[in-house]
């Protein structure tokens, strides 16, 4: 290692940079300090010489207003006078006192400001206080004589020629002050110009030495490399001399030579190495010549060679093993993935594991053996696949340069490797021809006696085609005539359509022309049975009870026979999703209790078993099957109970060795007249009871049971029924527990609110004997209808005579229009401010979708709640009554407690104010 100090190229730069810096760093100093003081001298002109005339000016303008006041005063004997006298008075001491501070550098002035303060002070006292005195106390005589023998006059002489004579001096004394600044700025220049031609100086030939030292060592430097390139011997090395950065260019000048020297060694050892693998014509013996060259070459003592085929690893070739210790000598086979040699082949990167512990591979030899310290894996990779994986193991790691032989190494054996086994795999595919050309010789000739055999064959195909074609045209004849089958049963589908469409048009036109006269029926009947004004005896009253009952059974009839209608155009709609079982016993209390309380019967509801929280089903259509089983229950059943009982079941499949599905299973059981064995499959057919003394008995038409079946099998259900006459019957649904989705869902047109309700004649009587006490309103219900003003409007005066009767006995003020046009000439005229309208749907002239459209788009009365009322009860009517403006829907025949219950909600303050 040198001992000589280093001292480069930077280091001299800086160093001259540095010297020059502190020069101008010497030469600021010395600038900043005569700056300073040069600073200091205008500071103490600006400041101090000016103060002092100011405050010079301020006594001598305070003398001029105290002796100004005296006389004002004095000749008017206003005290308005007397304020510049006081103020001054009062300031004149303290502009004293800081000039007097001021001037403190100049004994001579001081004694002059005091001699100034003396005349002001006695001026003061002889003459402007006694003045003021004698002007206050009034004697005019002593003041005219004051001012005849005027003693301040005196003073103020002496003491404006004291002022002049102080302030020339002072002026006089800045002047000295400037002049003196002027000449010291002067020498600063000299100062400033004289150190910056000392540093100009200084740094040019600082320049001069340290360029030409440089420049000197570059020569020499360039020198020596012309004659190296020009000799072309590499052998030769530049002398360094420096310990600079050009000394250092002349070392790595000779590092690159010898590395140069070294690359061309080891390109003459890879291009004969590159040689020899031309010679081997087949795997082993390639593997085998590779590794001993890199044993050679990077001195490794122990390498196998793995090649890839049929997606395993084979060991193919060993070095520094022979016979029974190179069969010992790695694994013969590994698959991808397995081990180092494995992972590095699907990896395709080189892996490297040094410090192996003790014996992980032992190099031998005849004197002894040691243990490899370091393990290198690389893969052998040829246009991105890799077609064989080396490992070498060596008693030091590989160096970077070794392993950069090993990589153009490892590129150049690829090709070759690639090339022989594409060799091998030729000569294999043309010894292989060889063998099939001598097999297809054979088999032409056997071709050649089966072609023979072929022309035989063609000629009776030839026959056999001509028989095709004739039964080809039968067989379009067959075609065409079931092309024109199957136009003939097109046309009859559509005019089955057709009839479909005639026959829901007529049941929903129907509907309406039932529902229209059923529902004034109903209201006024309700009205009449009520009695509230005591007009009717008490056998008119039951009368009206009677024509209330029946038409609530006309309206179960209506709804009976459109479900029907409906099952069997397969056009019920089924709407699926969670039912809560345990919702349901309190849903049938509410529908039954008072019927078995009526009755004096017991009405039991039990779940047994792990029933689940749910099931997916259609809760509506699930209620109506349950209110028509238990309806039948409570009307054939005088004494004893009714129970539903909810269980948990598994029913064995319909087919052998089916699986078994779980249900779920609601039987409702009574113990009432019972039904004969032969009768229990007629009661599921429509309008069929179990004899003809049964319907006339106990009513009804016979239909709740065949749709009660038909919407258990919509639901994917069945219903079962067991009997014995005289002791009572259970009915069964059964409901399955997971429900498989339909493969299509099933659409309904018409009747979408239709739901048919098969209640018992006991159940519609206390329905009728209650209504009273339901609609009995509150305090709160009554003051929240009392005087509101409605607006009904209904083209049927039946309906507008019975909605009016209702709700008049609420205190409400009903107002009518026939049509749609009234109704907006009375809202827009003023005539009507109805707090909520009633409006029927089917208006001749303009119906109630565009009365209610308009009152909200035209009138724009968004506010204002509009209930619709309809008699034809379309799937669609809700949705469109919606869309049209209105607030609510009510299908016909209306209920007045329905009616009411719909009105209070859209009275309500709450509605109102959203």
């Amino acid at each position: 290692m040198s001992t000589k100090r280093r001292f480069t190229i930077r280091s001299k730069i800086l160093l001259g940079y540095l010297v020059v810096v502190l020069l101008f760093g010497a030469a600021l100093l010395v600038l900043s300090a005569q700056i300073n003081e040069l600073q200091k001298e205008n500071d103490f002109i600006s400041h101090h010489d000016l103060e002092v005339h100011n405050l010079t000016n301020a006594i001598e303008k305070d003398v001029l207003d105290m002796e100004t006041g005296q006389r004002g005063f004095m000749l008017t004997g206003k005290d308005s006078y007397l304020d510049p006298y006081n103020q001054a008075l009062s300031e004149w001491n303290s502009n004293y006192d800081q000039l007097y501070g001021l001037i403190s550098d100049n004994p001579s002035q001081q004694q002059s400001l005091q001699t100034i303060k003396t005349h002001i002070t006695r001026w003061i006292e002889i003459a402007g206080e006694p003045s003021i005195e004698l002007k206050r106390q009034g004697d005019q005589e002593k003041v005219v004589s004051f001012f005849q023998s005027d003693p301040g006059k005196n003073e103020i002489d002496l003491l404006r020629a004291q002022l002049s004579s102080f302030r020339n001096t002072e002026i006089a004394l800045t002047e000295a002050r400037v002049n003196s600044l002027a000449e010291r700025s002067s020498t600063l220049l000299t100062i400033m110009y004289s150190l910056w031609t000392a540093i100009a100086a200084f740094s040019i030939v600082a320049a001069i030495i340290l360029s030409g030292n440089i420049v000197k060592t570059l020569r020499e430097v360039k020198q020596t490399i012309s004659d190296i390139s020009k000799g072309g011997n590499l052998t030769e090395r530049i002398h360094v001399r420096t310990q600079d950065e050009v000394g250092d260019l002349g070392r790595e000048t000779n590092l690159l030579l010898d590395k140069v020297q070294q690359q061309n060694r080891v390109k003459d050892q890879i291009t004969s190495i590159a040689t020899l693998l031309q010679n081997p014509n087949n795997l082993e013996g390639l593997s085998r010549l590779f590794l001993n060259q890199l044993a050679i070459l990077l001195e490794v003592p122990y390498g196998i060679l793995y090649y890839w085929k049929d997606n395993r690893l084979l060991r193919v070739a060993a070095y520094a093993a022979d016979g029974e210790k190179e069969r010992s000598l790695g694994e013969v086979s590994l698959a991808p993935g397995e081990g180092l040699v494995g992972q590095s082949a699907v990896e395709k990167r080189i892996m490297r594991m040094n410090d192996l512990p003790q014996n992980y591979i032992r190099i031998s030899s005849g004197l002894g053996h040691a243990s490899a310290t370091s393990l290198t894996v690389v893969p052998v990779i040829f246009e991105g696949r890799t077609i064989a994986v080396v490992e070498l193991a060596s008693l030091k790691p590989l160096q970077e340069n070794e392993l950069d032989q090993l990589k153009e190494l490892i590129e150049i054996f690829s090709v070759s490797l690639h090339s022989t086994a594409t060799r091998m795999e030729l000569q294999q595919l043309y010894d292989e021809s060889q063998v099939l050309n001598e097999e297809l010789q054979a088999q032409s000739e056997k071709l050649q006696a089966q072609t023979e055999e072929m022309l035989s064959q063609t000629e009776e195909l030839q026959m056999q085609t001509e028989e095709l074609h004739i039964l080809n045209e039968r067989l379009e004849v067959q075609k065409n005539a079931a092309e024109t089958s199957a136009s003939e049963l097109a046309n009859v589908a559509d005019q089955l359509r057709t009839s479909s469409g005639y026959k829901s048009e007529f049941l929903a036109n129907m509907s309406h022309e039932l529902r229209t006269p059923l529902n004034s029926m109903l209201i006024l009947s309700e009205i009449l049975a009520e009695n509230k004004h005591q007009h009717l005896s008490s056998e008119e009253q039951k009368y009206a009870s009677v024509i209330h009952t029946s038409g609530k059974d006309l309206l179960n009839l209506i709804n009976d026979i459109l479900d029907l209608s409906k099952v069997e155009a397969g056009e019920m709609d089924i709407d699926l999703d969670d039912v809560y079982l345990n919702v349901l016993p309190e849903m049938m209390n509410q529908y039954f209790l008072k019927t078995a309380e009526q009755k004096g019967i017991d009405f039991r509801i039990q779940m047994q078993g792990d029933l689940p929280e749910f099931i997916v089903t259609d809760e509506m259509r699930l209620h109506q099957i349950l209110r028509n089983l238990l309806s039948n229950a409570f009307k054939f059943t005088h004494e004893g109970e009714v129970a539903l009982t909810i269980s948990r079941m598994n029913l064995a499949g319909s087919e052998a060795g089916a699986a078994e599905t779980e249900v779920i299973a609601f039987s409702v059981s009574d113990t009432g007249i019972g039904i004969p064995d032969d009768k229990l499959l007629q009661i599921f057919d429509a309008f069929k009871q179990a004899d003809g003394a049964t319907a006339r008995k106990y009513g009804g038409t016979g239909l709740g049971l065949s749709i009660s079946q038909s919407l258990a099998t919509l639901l994917g259900g069945s219903i079962s029924a067991t009997s014995r006459e005289g002791q009572g019957s259970v009915f069964t649904l059964f409901l399955p527990l997971k429900r498989e989705e339909p493969e299509m869902a099933s659409t309904s047109r018409l009747f979408l609110n239709e739901v048919a309700t098969t209640m018992p004649a006991a159940m519609m009587d206390s329905f009728s004997n209650s209504s009273q006490d339901d609609i009995l309103l509150t305090p709160l219900e009554e003051s929240l209808l009392n005087g509101r003003q409605v607006l009904v409007v209904d083209d049927d005066i039946r309906n507008v005579y019975a909605l009016a009767n209702a709700l008049e006995q609420y205190g409400m003020q009903v107002i009518t229009a026939q049509n749609g046009y009234e109704c907006l000439e009375m809202l827009e005229r003023g005539e009507a401010n109805p707090d909520i309208i009633l409006m029927d749907i089917m208006m001749p002239e303009l119906d109630g979708y565009e009365t209610t459209r308009q009152i909200r788009e035209r009138l724009k009365l968004t506010q204002l709640p509009i209930i619709a009322l309809t008699a034809k009860a379309m799937k669609e009517d809700r949705d469109k009554c919606i869309a049209a403006g209105a607030s609510d829907y009510i299908s016909k025949p209306l209920n007045i407690k329905e009616v009411l219950s719909r009105m209070k909600l859209w009275l309500s303050p709450e509605t109102l104010g959203i």
